[in-house]
């Protein structure tokens, strides 16, 4: 147990930079790539992983700062330090069982591509974790640890069917044939699913709005290095800064909405001839309609421009609810950049720019008291796993991932049938949401 321990923990910290140019390597021998062509395209996914990390990185330091700016004007502190996905993701890697979730993935995966339940082959293994924070979470609020691994199951099936259900939307926004992302944030697409339905029923909203249909409107202002200009000037202004620092703020947002798609063009280039190649392989061995999804992070979708423009609009408002909601207690900084809620409305809102910050906005209470609830149970973990010592500030996480679906869960195995209730809602949202996509998705082939 110990040695399959070790050998997970240690493949896993490699990173996405190095595991998966690793794991599409041997994916692309399998399919009979040739070994340069293999080793070209595992190369240059992880070149692409490294570039999308490092502009994440520099978006979260440069539009974060400013967060932190406007923060600090208010002149209010609260009681739970914002620790992010990072520190989130951190500390569940230290829970002791936490390698266990990592070959259960791995064997729920394989059994519903083989009876055909799905036919995404889900790579993005580093992204277990969310599974394991979520068992995690309702052991402690059972006392059963094999409910947590229960509940991390659950998770594991809606993330394969969802990927199903976005894979053409997918092709459609990243130009990638055959990938997907059953990422756990794209399960809040089912949260925000009625919302939209009722959005979409009034006329301004309900028109074609990505990035595309805004160049077309207003020209050189919808252009993505001038978006950039303009939104980091507005930010600037809102977090107190001089001219000077405004100015240096709007090029930096230039700079990141620009590069963004550049970046994005080397998953493609990686992606297409894996893509192709697994295609191939599947159709030569099993018929003409075999086919296959390679899962993978959400950062393939990093390239559209709508999804930084969302985020970096609804930072003021997350920041605003943050401060004025009663019984909140985290400030946000290191979660400011919500990707929480940005790549699930992307997908949902066939990349609308109007509904997906209008998403943002209404979903900001929602993260926040999510935060709150869970703060305590973070701040347990990591005291137990030793990387926060006893007694020390409580921790948080100010855009907690899918505080309903986890709330909800951790709530129902403990008994509380309001959350039961809710879960079944949830899974009957769940099912429309699939339906309507699969409709989407037809009229998409007919296009």
């Amino acid at each position: 147990m110990d040695l399959l321990a070790s050998v997970i923990n240690y493949i896993l910290d490699m990173g996405a930079a190095v595991f998966m140019p690793l794991l599409m390597f041997v994916i692309g021998l399998i399919m009979k790539m040739k070994v340069k062509d293999a080793f070209k395209a595992g190369l240059t996914i992880g070149i692409a992983f490294t570039g999308m990390s490092l502009l994440i990185d520099y978006m979260g330091s440069t539009m974060g700062g400013a967060a932190k700016a406007m923060s600090q004007n208010t002149g209010i502190s609260l009681p739970a330090v914002d620790i992010g996905w990072p520190g989130a993701a951190s500390i569940t890697w230290a829970w002791p069982l936490a390698f266990l979730v990592f070959p259960l993935q791995i064997f729920i995966n394989i059994i519903m591509l083989v009876t055909k339940q799905t036919k995404t082959l889900n790579v993005d293994l580093w992204n277990v974790w969310n599974k394991i924070f979520s068992a995690i979470l309702v052991s402690y609020f059972t006392n059963n640890v094999i409910l947590g691994f229960v509940a991390a199951s659950i998770l594991i099936f809606l993330e394969l069917k969802l990927g199903d259900a976005w894979q053409p939307e997918i092709e459609r926004l990243t130009g990638i044939p055959n990938v997907t992302v059953p990422h756990f944030i794209s399960l809040f697409a089912v949260i925000m699913y009625p919302v939209d339905e009722l959005l979409k029923k009034i006329p301004l909203l309900n028109k074609e709005l990505d990035s595309s249909a805004i160049r077309e409107k207003i020209g050189i202002f919808g252009e993505n290095s001038v978006m950039g200009a303009i939104i980091g000037l507005g930010l600037g202004v809102l977090a107190g800064y001089g001219i000077k620092d405004s100015l240096i703020l709007s090029v930096q947002a230039a700079t990141a909405l620009t590069l963004f798609p550049m970046v994005s063009k080397l998953f493609s280039e990686a992606l297409s001839p894996i893509s192709e190649a697994v295609s191939d392989f599947m159709k030569k061995k099993y018929g003409q309609d075999a086919d296959i999804y390679i899962g993978l992070d959400w950062p393939i979708l990093g390239g559209r421009n709508e999804l930084w423009v969302s985020v970096i609009i609804t930072i003021p408002f997350l920041l605003l609810f943050s401060l004025i909601l009663p019984g909140n207690k985290v400030l946000p900084f290191a979660g400011i950049i919500n990707l929480s809620f940005v790549v699930a409305a992307l997908l949902l809102t066939n990349g609308n720019v109007l509904r997906m910050i209008i998403h943002g906005i209404w979903t900001a209470p929602i993260f926040l008291y999510g935060a709150t609830y869970f703060a305590p149970y973070m701040t347990r973990l990591a005291e137990e796993t030793g990387t926060l010592a006893a007694g020390q500030q409580m921790i948080g996480w100010s855009t907690f991932e899918g505080p309903i679906l986890r709330y909800l869960l951790v709530n129902g195995f403990n008994g509380d049938v309001i959350a039961i209730i809710g879960f079944v809602v949830f899974i009957v949202l769940y099912i429309l949401l699939i339906k309507n996509r699969k409709k989407y998705n037809l009229e998409l082939m007919n296009e």
